[in-house]
C-alpha cells in the first residue's frame, strides 16, 4: 500500500473545544477510505481538515501533521488554494453553481488559467463530464442551466466540477444523502472508477455504502480513531467491542 496522506498526532480545536484526538491515519492512493461514525463524533471535521476547510471558522486551530506526498499541509508556507485545487471537494448535497453545465465545469479551469475559451477547454469539459460518467446525458445540453437536471446528474456534475482542476485526492463528504437509491449506486459505481485515477477520502452515515464501495474503513467516536483496517476486515471480525457494537446496532 502506498500512502498519499498520512496524519500524525492530529488534533483539532472549536476554541477550548477539542473536536479530534490524537488521529493518526494512513490514507492509501487510489484507494477509497471510508470514516463512519455516529453524527457529531468528528467525521466530517477530519474531512474539512484535510484541504483545510477549517481554517475559515473563527477560533479553529490544529495540532500535529497531515502530510500529503511527504508535505506538512499546515507548514506556514503551504499554498492553501493550491492545497484545494490538489484536495478537492463534493459536499452532501448538489451545490451547482447557477450556470450552464458547461461553465460550471470550466469554472476552476478558467480561474486557474489552466485552459482559454475555444478547444482545449472543450475538450477539458468533455473529458471531465465523461470522467464523471455525464458527458452522453449532457452532451446536448451543454448549454442549459445545471439546476435543471435531476439531483443525481447534478452530483455527478459536482464531481465533474471537481476533477476538472485534475486533483490528487477527492473528499466526499456524505455525497449520496440527499440521493434515491438509483442515484446512489450509480455514484458509487462512479467511485470505484474514479479510485483508479484518485484518492478518495469518504464520509458516511451508511454502513453498507462503506461495505460496499470502500478498501479502507476508520471507526470514530468522540473525536477520536475507535478502530481503523481494510474494510472486510473490520466488518468481518472487528478488533474493539465498541465497533462491533456500533456496527451491529447496539450502539449508535
Amino acid at each position: 500500500m502506498k500512502t498519499k496522506i498520512e496524519v500524525r498526532d492530529f488534533d483539532f480545536y472549536y476554541g477550548d473545544f477539542q473536536a479530534l484526538k490524537g488521529m493518526n491515519i494512513p490514507i492509501a492512493e487510489h484507494r477509497i477510505t471510508a470514516l463512519i461514525g455516529p453524527s457529531g463524533c468528528g467525521k466530517s471535521t477530519f474531512l474539512r481538515s484535510l484541504n483545510r476547510m477549517n481554517d475559515t471558522i473563527p477560533g479553529a486551530r490544529a495540532e500535529g501533521e497531515i502530510l500529503l506526498d511527504g508535505k506538512n499541509i499546515y507548514d506556514p508556507k503551504v499554498d492553501v488554494v493550491e492545497l484545494r485545487q490538489r484536495i478537492g471537494m463534493v459536499f452532501q448535497r448538489p451545490n451547482p453553481f447557477p450556470q450552464s453545465v458547461y461553465d460550471n465545469v470550466a469554472f476552476g479551469p478558467r480561474v486557474l488559467g489552466m485552459a482559454k475559451r475555444g478547444r482545449a477547454m472543450d475538450e477539458m469539459v468533455r473529458e471531465s463530464l465523461e470522467g464523471a460518467a455525464l458527458w452522453n446525458e449532457v452532451k446536448h445540453r451543454l448549454d442549459d442551466s445545471a439546476l435543471n437536471l435531476n439531483p443525481g446528474q447534478q452530483q455527478r456534475l459536482c464531481i465533474a466540477r471537481t476533477i476538472a482542476v485534475k486533483p490528487d485526492v477527492i473528499l466526499m463528504d456524505e455525497p449520496c444523502s440527499a440521493l434515491d437509491p438509483v442515484a446512489t449506486l450509480s455514484v458509487e459505481d462512479l467511485m470505484r472508477e474514479l479510485a483508479e485515477e484518485y484518492t478518495i477520502v469518504i464520509v458516511t452515515h451508511n454502513m453498507q455504502q462503506a461495505a460496499r464501495v470502500s478498501d479502507y474503513t476508520g471507526f470514530f467516536w468522540l473525536g477520536e480513531l475507535v478502530e481503523f483496517s481494510e474494510t472486510d476486515e473490520l466488518f468481518r471480525a472487528p478488533r474493539e467491542p465498541l465497533t462491533e457494537a456500533y456496527i451491529t446496532g447496539r450502539r449508535g
